[in-house]
């Protein structure tokens, strides 16, 4: 397999992928009282008190050491995160489509459906009129995640829920055929880090690229691989990224001056460090550019990570065993139980989606964002700290302008 192959069949297979057979998204139930917690050491506590409950419960029902587990922004901040994605749909749905067009949402890997029933809760109180016209479409590779979406959404009817105004379509983006001509906003929250990339490393001396995939020996070992062929979506990868670079872009190569030395010392190693590239991610901009190319896409994830595998834009390969998390040092390793996740070069994707889809983006901190359109005295604690603010500093926000 190639390395972005061997990464979607650990996190995707229906039969044993991470996120089909054993991922759990924590919630933490009840809304946190923001205003009433101390300061953010205070919240840091109060949160692990709650996962452990959660888990508690969980064992309960089906005890499991191999469970994984996470958190996302719009569970540990519901309603609050939710509410300020809405404004800003609601916001950017009248200044340019209302009241010609219906608001049309998507949402790809909808964890939970949390987001969905957070934002149509929000319009339907603050713009009954938007909301009589809103629909909402997901999009979930997980059969798991959609039936518990639907299940979750059904629930919410004692609360005058939106059953008619939902959709969930349990397929893979990747798989979509449907073109959808009508305006629309595609969000994509936390899920390109999860999108196979592929492995390239580079010569040295001839600076040409080399692809990497994986092999599995006699004794059932992972070893990886490099070839000298790149397949046609990295080699159009790299093609793209040349052609749309607004700005210098990192090579682990490193800088010319730096490789005519390097080339005459001894005992080098004749290959670089693989750099990681979002050849899947580029796959979603086409179909982006394909199937739907009236929408506007709202995206956010995070632009750096601690604890990455070595290389240049490399994941972080982690497991949780018996509720401790299993950090790990390659992406080859026992499919389905291990999270591969990836940081997101927002000056290169940027670039890239404009090349594809011939849009104008703006890119902002995960800060930025929710300060223009959250209400954060909603997340304040008493001492003024804020975490909407301040636990995602190393995420950004990419919008379609």
């Amino acid at each position: 397999m190639l390395t972005r192959e061997f990464i979607d069949d650990s996190l995707y297979n229906p039969h044993y992928g991470y996120f089909s057979k054993h991922a759990t998204i924590f919630s933490p139930g009840e809304p946190f009282d923001f205003n009433n917690i101390e300061d953010g050491p205070a919240f840091h506590r109060l949160l692990g008190q709650r996962y452990t409950e959660f888990e508690d419960r969980l064992d309960e029902i089906q005890p499991d050491d191999a469970r994984q587990l996470w958190h996302t922004p719009t569970e540990l901040f519901k309603p609050y995160y939710g509410e300020a994605i809405a404004r800003y749909l609601v916001s950017n749905y009248k200044l340019t489509l209302y009241p010609y067009h219906d608001l049309i949402i998507y949402e790809m890997g909808a964890g939970n459906g949390t987001l969905m029933l957070n934002i149509l809760d929000f319009i339907r109180d603050t713009d009954y009129e938007v909301y009589q016209r809103t629909k909402f479409k997901i999009i979930e590779i997980s059969s798991t995640l959609a039936e518990l979406q639907m299940k979750n959404l059904k629930d919410s009817l004692n609360a005058g829920g939106h059953l008619g105004h939902v959709e969930i379509i349990n397929k893979s983006i990747f798989d979509w055929d449907t073109y959808v001509h009508s305006p629309c906003f595609f969000l994509a929250l936390e899920v390109f880090d999860n999108f196979g990339h592929d492995a390239i490393r580079y010569d040295y001396r001839t600076e040409l690229p080399q692809q990497g995939g994986v092999l599995i020996d006699t004794d059932g070992e992972f070893c990886e691989y490099y070839n000298t062929q790149l397949d046609p979506l990295a080699a159009r990868f790299l093609r793209v990224r040349q052609a749309a670079a607004r700005r210098p872009f990192p090579t682990p190569l490193g800088p010319k001056w730096m490789r005519g030395i390097r080339n005459k010392m001894p005992f080098q190693s004749e290959f670089t460090l693989p750099e990681y590239i979002p050849t899947r991610l580029m796959q979603f901009f086409e179909i982006l550019n394909d199937y739907f190319p009236a929408h506007r896409l709202l995206a956010s994830d995070f632009n750096s990570l601690p604890d990455t595998i070595p290389g240049l834009n490399a994941p972080v390969v982690q497991t949780r065993y018996k509720r401790r998390t299993v950090p790990v040092s390659t992406p080859f390793v026992h499919q389905g139980y291990f999270d591969i996740f990836f940081p997101t070069d927002f000056n290169v994707v940027e670039d890239i989606y404009r090349a594809i889809t011939g849009k104008l983006t703006t890119v902002m901190s995960h800060q930025d964002f929710m300060e223009r359109w959250a209400y954060i005295e909603d997340t304040e604690t008493r001492s003024g700290e804020n975490p909407l603010l301040t636990w995602y500093k190393n995420a950004s926000v990419l919008c379609t302008v």
